[in-house]
């Protein structure tokens, strides 16, 4: 998979305010807020590199606000790494292609998996499936 780099200027000509915060700055768009994307199938992508990152058909409501997936399109295109930040332990997930802060992940989601990819909204573009 091919890197993609961009400078801090870049990005942030790029991207709404809102996505370079979530995405360049490892912010968090507010419960409730993003969730409005299209029902069907589909492919969830990188707002910032367009990477390919979950199915439609790997999407559930978890009741966090946030949009949620038991498991991504391919595990290599998403990467990890602790986050203790707020006093907690938790497991960020990233884009692997660009490092986009996508959101965390937690052991609490449905089968098949039981993990919960709990992704920022704004950090996802919907594309349907033609």
């Amino acid at each position: 998979m091919e890197k993609i780099v961009k400078t801090d200027a870049e990005w942030q000509a790029e991207l709404s305010d809102l996505a370079y915060r979530v995405t360049r700055q490892h912010g968090t768009e507010r419960a409730f807020t993003q969730d409005n994307f299209p029902k069907g199938p589909g492919t969830f992508r990188c707002v910032c590199c367009d990477a390919p990152l979950f199915d439609a058909a790997t999407k559930y409501d978890s009741g966090s606000g946030w949009p949620s997936f038991y498991a991504p399109l391919d595990p290599e295109r998403l990467g990890e790494q602790s986050d203790t930040s707020h006093f907690m332990r938790r497991t960020e997930v990233h884009c692997a292609r660009c490092e986009a802060h996508l959101g965390h992940v937690f052991p609490d989601g449905p089968a098949p998996t039981g993990l919960r990819y709990c992704v920022n909204g704004v950090a996802l573009r919907f594309e349907p499936e033609a």
